[in-house]
């Protein structure tokens, strides 16, 4: 059952709404490549559409209405926009849950080392990687510094054009016999992840004279001692803008598209609807990459204690209201699929695979093996989102990740599931995904933005 390919249904203005999309979904990838950053250009945006905090609300005991617009954040890597609707929120809120953690390198806390008079810092990988792709590429340093007098400096080295870049070192073709001998796994390894930072001595210095160098511009850059690593989140990720792809410039490249290519189309589309029936949210979570585990992760419970607090300023909290709130509500979890590469053909089943151009892609179920750690929808749930879809010709298709038993994956779906929801997983097809760069198709953005739209107004 081949769907059609989205590009050959397009009028001109479509085309141009494709590209004003994918033009700001540019910018948004170049300047979120942390869940801070994210979080930060998020907040922004929703200000500057009458957004405001609920934890406004709630200290000045506020009352919320339909037709109200807040936004909730969790130690600034997590957040939800709520736009209240006519119904009671007893009736449930259609939600659409994407996350924006990435695979990446982060800096430890006791990170800075000198060896053979270079400085490295110490580095452990973050989510799936392979990690000998990680090796000779320009990276760039994001995140925070938390000193012990209570402020947080900002860290943003290697993305401006005066900026140094860094690098993992790899080892040169001449004398890599034995190393490419080794499984891919093994190829590089774990520990050997560290980035080069210097090779300069600092002057008047006998002992690790290059770490004492690095240390000095620390301390003039950033006032940051070497304790200070203790207390920072400093995150390693390629540097370089986000490009259209393609001679006929019909691709994304960037770094961090799972799953900020979801992320971004669904706060776009959240922004944008005006007058629902029922509540719309937009959940935008981190730690997806690891389990979603921790504070800021979706098995915590922000989500929950985030409508807890919006029914009560509406009037409208008990803890019966709020079960029936979550138990009544649909939702989209926006994250990628595998898209079908045809020089690896043998890790997919054609007739389910997800392919460029071809709309957003619906997985009726993920995890691996035996759908193990899956969600798996309802058919009535999807019948009702295909005559969603079809009645607003929507391009979409319907997918799994890669053949059974070859491997697998999760999203939040599974964790939304538990309250009883409508769940299925729903985003855009990506190639190279988890690797430094990815590549998507402007196609799929586009249909996954207008899905989304269709999903907050009508679900």
């Amino acid at each position: 059952m081949r769907r059609k390919n989205a590009w050959t249904t397009y009028n001109k203005k479509q085309l141009d709404e494709l590209e004003k999309l994918c033009k700001n979904y540019l910018k948004f990838l170049d300047k979120g490549k942390t869940e801070r950053e994210c979080v930060k250009q998020i907040v922004k945006q929703a200000e500057e559409k009458g957004y405001v905090n609920l934890a406004d609300i709630t200290k000045d005991k506020k009352a919320l209405k339909a037709g109200d617009k807040v936004y909730s954040v969790c130690m600034d890597k997590t957040v939800a926009l709520f736009q209240i609707g006519k119904k009671k929120l007893e009736k449930g809120m259609n939600i659409l849950g994407a996350h924006i953690d990435s695979p990446r390198m982060d800096v430890k806390q006791n990170p800075l080392y000198e060896s053979e008079e270079f400085a490295y810092l110490d580095t452990h990988y973050y989510g799936g990687i392979k990690k000998y792709q990680w090796v000779t590429l320009p990276l760039a340093l994001h995140g925070v510094v938390a000193k012990k007098d209570g402020t947080v400096i900002t860290v943003n080295v290697g993305e401006d054009k005066n900026d140094p870049v860094f690098c993992v070192t790899d080892l040169l073709i001449h004398l890599a016999g034995e190393q490419m001998e080794k499984k891919a796994n093994k190829v590089i390894e774990g520990e050997n992840l560290d980035v080069l930072v210097g090779s300069k001595p600092l002057e008047g210095k006998e002992k690790d004279a290059v770490k004492e160098g690095i240390l000095e511009i620390l301390k003039e850059k950033y006032d940051m001692t070497e304790e200070d690593f203790m207390s920072a989140e400093i995150e390693v990720v390629p540097a370089g803008h986000a490009r259209e792809a393609g001679l006929d410039h019909s691709m994304v490249m960037s770094y961090g598209q799972d799953d900020r290519v979801c992320a971004y189309t669904s706060l776009a589309a959240m922004l944008e609807v005006e007058e629902v029936e029922k509540t719309t949210c937009c959940l935008l979570t981190d730690k997806e990459e690891i389990g979603s585990v921790g504070a800021t992760g979706m098995q915590s419970r922000f989500f929950e204690n985030s409508v807890a607090e919006l029914m009560d300023a509406m009037g409208e909290f008990s803890e019966l209201s709020l079960r029936r709130c979550l138990a009544n509500s649909s939702m989209l979890s926006s994250d990628v699929n595998a898209a079908y590469d045809p020089l690896f053909a043998n890790a997919f089943e054609k007739n389910n695979a997800s392919y460029f151009g071809r709309g957003v892609v619906f997985s009726k179920f993920t995890g691996s093996r035996g759908k193990s750690g899956s969600n798996d929808a309802n058919a009535e749930y999807i019948a009702r989102i295909r005559k969603m879809m079809d009645k607003n010709e929507v391009c979409f298709q319907t997918a799994e990740l890669g053949k059974v038993d070859v491997g697998g994956g999760g999203t939040i779906a599974y964790i939304l599931s538990l309250y009883g929801m409508e769940v299925i997983d729903c985003g855009v097809a990506v190639l190279n995904m988890h690797a430094p760069w990815e590549i998507t198709s402007k196609a799929d953005i586009y249909e996954a933005y207008k899905c989304y739209k269709v999903f907050l107004k009508e679900a």
